[in-house]
């Protein structure tokens, strides 16, 4: 069973969707399974992350921009891709460092998830996108 979901963003940040997925196993009708979430876009990646403190997102952003900055940082000027802008190919590095797909296993008809996990989008372009994110129960 898939499921394709839309994801509008607004720059870079954490952009949690565990209710979506959430709903989406639980009018699925599979009791046990593996739910695999896969995002069609080379500019952001997937995360598991904390969902209780909104400090734990803000860091990991801070972290990724200190880790890869913009192209327009000195340090980074051996960038030659740089059709779509300064934040383009530091998007698609940090993207490379994270996931693009991840694995959620299903037990009881729900996500088997952690107390404080949630599922994240993480978008690392500056402008608004609308990402697709697939769903696939099996």
């Amino acid at each position: 069973m898939q499921s394709l979901i839309s994801i509008a963003t607004r720059g870079p940040r954490l952009y949690e969707f565990t209710r979506e997925a959430a709903d989406f196993v639980a009018g699925a009708g599979i009791e046990t399974g593996l739910l695999t979430v896969f995002v069609r876009h080379t500019s952001c990646s997937l995360l598991i992350q904390e969902n209780a403190d909104p400090d734990v997102r803000v860091d990991l952003d801070a972290f990724f921009r200190r880790l890869v900055p913009s192209a327009d940082d000195p340090a980074m000027d051996y960038l030659v891709h740089r059709a779509e802008g300064p934040d383009d190919m530091p998007a698609h590095i940090k993207a490379a460092l994270t996931p693009v797909s991840l694995s959620i296993p299903v037990m009881g008809g729900r996500l088997w998830l952690g107390t404080w996990q949630g599922i994240y989008l993480f978008e690392h372009r500056a402008r608004p996108h609308r990402r697709e994110v697939v769903l696939h129960l099996a």
